[in-house]
């Protein structure tokens, strides 16, 4: 009995390391046809984080902290009907990995939104947004060690404009 319960941790925890992450989708999908890519480097992330204010639509919204604090920068949309449900699949796999929860989740007409995060009561480790309308899926992943309460902040304004 003993053993068999040994083999079912075994198996539970290898099935979580097989996880995919941000950065293993991107390069998983990242060249398919039918496929928009963009990645945004932690040199990036450093440059763009010695400017002093960068602002969101002139609302006044200030990113410049968070992005400092960010590590990788990936988004993925799929068009192509076959590509975008194996992507969502992908994605919804990374989700339901266990150490994401849920954000906020919005519906309208058949398009849904999801975002959630990782971390603890005081750092975001990972924000990650899916879309999914018809046969497009959209997969946004930050990584970073954004502050909780910084972050939750600003998307309560952003949202608010």
């Amino acid at each position: 009995m003993k053993r068999l319960i040994i083999i079912i941790a075994m198996l539970a925890l290898s099935v979580t390391a097989l996880a995919q992450n941000g950065k293993q989708l991107y390069a998983k999908y990242s060249d398919l046809p039918g496929v928009e890519a963009v990645y945004i480097s932690p040199a990036m992330f450093r440059i763009i984080g010695q400017i002093p204010d960068v602002e969101f639509n002139d609302k006044g919204i200030n990113f410049s902290s968070i992005i400092k604090s960010m590590t990788g920068f990936y988004i993925l949309n799929a068009s192509s009907g076959d590509t975008a449900a194996r992507l969502f699949a992908d994605v919804k796999k990374y989700i339901d990995s266990g150490k994401y929860e849920l954000l906020m989740e919005a519906k309208d007409d058949g398009q849904v939104v999801r975002m959630f995060t990782v971390g603890d009561e005081k750092t975001v480790n990972s924000f990650v947004m899916l879309a999914r309308e018809e046969d497009e899926v959209t997969f946004i992943s930050i990584d970073g060690k954004m502050d909780r309460k910084e972050m939750e902040n600003l998307l309560a304004k952003a949202a608010a404009e």
